[in-house]
């Protein structure tokens, strides 16, 4: 594999099925991700769905999701990549602020301005999203950080 055969592209109804199957072999849920696919990226080697991030957008606020990495992709930046991207979508819709529930990766996202935040202070919007009330567990880390303007 050459980094330049790796792609980070839109997500669509052609790899929904791989982003699900990736999503559930991460343990990560794909409840509600299709009412979300416009604003969810894949990262692709040569077509295979390898890993992806995804957003759901409340106004100035955005729910980041979704961010997976295939194990045999793990530990070449492609996360780091992805996490960028999405951000970097976040901005061009006008976000302002992202929150993101993690069991797994608080160490990984303050190196993007994450931070943990009581859940309390969360926007109601994003705290009445499915990963919030329903699909991941109240023992779920809160996390929040500005998007930054470019």
């Amino acid at each position: 594999m050459k980094p330049s055969d790796i792609t980070i592209e839109p997500a669509g109804e052609a790899t929904l099925r791989s982003l699900l199957s990736l999503l559930a072999a991460s343990g990560l849920p794909p409840e509600g991700l299709s009412d979300h696919l416009a604003t969810a990226l894949v990262a692709c080697d040569n077509g295979r769905v390898i890993g992806s991030a995804a957003l759901e957008l409340y106004g100035a606020s955005a729910l980041l999701r979704s961010v997976a990495v295939a194990p045999d992709y793990q530990g070449q930046g492609l996360g780091r990549q992805l996490t960028r991207a999405a951000i970097d979508l976040a901005r061009r819709h006008g976000v302002t602020h992202l929150y993101l529930l993690t069991e797994t990766a608080e160490a990984f996202f303050p190196q993007f301005g994450f931070g943990p935040i009581d859940r309390a202070d969360v926007p109601s919007q994003v705290k009445d999203s499915l990963e919030f009330t329903s699909l991941c567990p109240d023992s779920a880390l809160a996390m929040a950080a500005p998007v930054p303007v470019k």
